[in-house]
């Protein structure tokens, strides 16, 4: 630790004053601020990361950062802040707290993470800002929609129209056969020998008792 005094001349006297009787320097950090600061949008997330200088190795992996970013038209003081719990320079932003068509400016600064109780810093100066903006979900063509609907709408459609035909075709056969029968049995439901000698005579007096 060092002592911190300011010694000076008033009205031709020379005076002493103690500013810090133990000032320990690793707690009175300030950090430069981050630099190269570069982003990359996509439709689904923008990615932004920086640099630190002039940072021992030390202090590098204890730092924390703080993230604000903004559509450009606005200012500051209305900017989303985030403090990031990776000593990583980098973040991403998910496309969900993007406006799309939106450009947006972001910043970030850096100090000593809290949790630390060897050094104890102040937030370094802003770094300069990174423009992006989110890239559009591409659109699928009007044609290829109706496309696709048509062809999901074809396959009910077509099994619906076999599975109709299929039992008009089974109650049409079975009428006919009715009205054959009808006419040749007797009502005790007797029927003549050379009626029954017929196979497809046989199947429809089946059905007809079932």
């Amino acid at each position: 630790g060092y002592r911190v005094s300011l010694q000076g001349n008033f009205f031709g006297h020379n005076h002493t004053y103690t500013a810090f009787p133990e000032y320990n320097p690793r707690q009175h950090i300030k950090l430069d601020p981050p630099m190269n600061i570069e982003s990359n949008a996509t439709a689904s997330k923008c990615q932004i990361w920086w640099s630190v200088w002039n940072v021992p190795w030390y202090l590098a992996e204890i730092l924390q950062y703080e993230l604000q970013f903004k559509e450009s038209s606005m200012s500051w003081e209305v900017a989303l802040n985030k403090t990031l719990p990776s000593s990583l320079p980098q973040v991403e932003i998910e496309a969900t707290e993007l406006r799309s068509g939106i450009a947006y400016a972001a910043r970030v600064r850096c100090k000593v993470s809290e949790n630390e109780n060897s050094y104890h810093s102040q937030w370094s100066e802003w770094s300069q800002t990174t423009v992006f903006q989110r890239a559009d979900v591409p659109k699928v063509s009007e044609n290829i929609l109706n496309t696709k609907t048509m062809q999901y709408l074809f396959i009910p459609l077509s099994f619906g129209t076999l599975l109709y035909l299929f039992w008009s075709c089974k109650l049409s056969s079975r009428y006919c056969c009715f009205l054959t029968l009808g006419q040749k049995a007797s009502p005790a439901l007797t029927f003549p020998r050379q009626l029954l000698s017929s196979s497809h005579s046989i199947v429809c007096t089946m059905e007809i008792l079932r």
